[in-house]
């Protein structure tokens, strides 16, 4: 309600200086129309009661721009009662308490609503013609309208944009969960195929255990028969709960059934992005043998990733990739790339990549950073060699 004390808004803060010239400004302007009032007639206390209830508008304009009207429109009423008439005016009001006044008007509708504004108007139609002598009341209140209908369409526009502004960010944060969901599920079918194959073997090995070895008892062929039949049930249950996910890809696509790549394949990697013209060093330290099949394929695709994005948003850049394996400890990988080719950077990086890569690594209990620098862009990650299970944030 236009009648109400609105709240503070969070304006930035003015520098000191700023404070001071417009203090400054103020008490110049308030000794000038205190001034300009004292040679209409009035004594002098009513004169700077009537400056201040003109210049006061200004300095509430950033902060109460509810209040601010409301003082400005106060102050056409005092200064109507006060007044009879300028000299060479058909109305009681000095220029600058015109210009204040409008400005605090045009500045409460931008803040405020469209039906505050309509009220606003009626209000100070109600004061036009109260006040100004007939026909010109009808030229100033069309001045009022004028500005009514400016105001209203700016507070329109910046509603649209703000919109917009929010409705990006929406979209934005929406492309962003979704990549992830992705990601997560692309990881949670890759895992399978590790575990699955690991599976399999303890199957295999536990039911022809008793033909390979010679001498087992009874109780050692239940024992061999019970796990095979455990791994078996694991398997059967992982494979249902992997239809789930697989049962929302592209109709006619097949379920891969390649081996997952390991920290063999770089090499391959590195080799097929040379081809296509990429400068590309690897530095491969440590026994990739002694690296859990998870944490390779993990490591795999965080390179992979991080070299798509390299050629992506740094064409012709040299590409540089570390990967450093500590034993029964962690693994740590680098992929860094200098600034493109022509010394500027690429396509601006939506970050989605970069998500997957993280999320990745998160689920392995491990850590990525990746950012830029003055020299390029660089993706870092510790990935730890541990055979526990993997612990999967919300329980995806």
């Amino acid at each position: 309600m236009i009648v109400g004390w609105d709240a503070p808004s969070a304006a930035t803060p003015l520098p000191m200086i700023w404070i001071a010239v417009g203090t400054v400004a103020l008490l110049g302007l308030l000794i000038i129309v205190a001034t300009e009032y004292d040679n209409a007639g009035l004594d002098t206390g009513t004169s700077f009661g009537l400056a201040a209830l003109v210049v006061a508008p200004l300095a509430l304009l950033r902060r109460r721009p509810v209040l601010a009207w409301q003082v400005s429109f106060v102050g056409l009423i005092v200064g109507g009662v006060s007044v009879d008439a300028l000299p060479e005016a058909p109305w009681p009001w000095q220029p600058a308490q015109i210009l204040v006044a409008l400005t605090a008007y045009g500045w409460f509708g931008i803040r405020r609503g469209r039906a505050e504004l309509l009220w606003a108007l009626f209000l100070t139609g109600v004061v036009v013609f109260a006040f100004v002598d007939s026909p010109n009341s009808v030229g100033v209140f069309v001045l009022v309208l004028a500005v009514t209908v400016t105001t209203d369409q700016i507070r329109r526009r910046g509603e649209a944009q703000r919109g917009l502004v929010e409705e990006e960010a929406r979209t934005e944060q929406e492309k962003a969960r979704r990549a992830v969901l992705e990601e997560r599920t692309r990881i949670a079918r890759e895992l399978h195929d590790v575990v699955a194959h690991h599976m399999s073997l303890i199957a295999v090995r536990a039911e022809t255990a008793p033909y390979r070895l010679d001498g087992v008892p009874e109780q050692a062929r239940e024992e061999f028969a019970g796990i095979a039949a455990a791994s078996r049930e694991a398997l059967t249950e992982m494979r249902r709960l992997l239809g789930v996910l697989r049962s929302e890809d592209a109709e006619g696509t097949d379920p891969e059934r390649a081996p997952q790549p390991q920290l063999a394949d770089l090499s391959v990697l590195v080799e097929n992005a040379r081809t296509a013209g990429v400068q590309v060093t690897l530095t491969l330290t440590g026994d990739p043998a002694s690296v859990p099949s998870a944490v390779q394929l993990t490591a795999y695709r965080i390179v992979q990733e991080a070299l798509s994005n390299a050629t992506r948003h740094a064409p012709g850049a040299p590409v540089r990739i570390a990967v450093d394996v500590w034993p029964a400890r962690e693994l740590r990988l680098l992929v860094d790339n200098a600034l493109a080719s022509n010394g500027t950077p690429g396509p601006e990086r939506t970050g989605l990549g970069i998500a997957g890569m993280r999320e990745r690594a998160t689920m392995l209990g491990g850590t990525l950073s990746a950012g830029s620098g003055a020299d390029g862009f660089a993706v870092r990650a510790m990935l730890p060699l541990t055979d526990e299970p993997l612990a999967i944030e919300n329980g995806t």
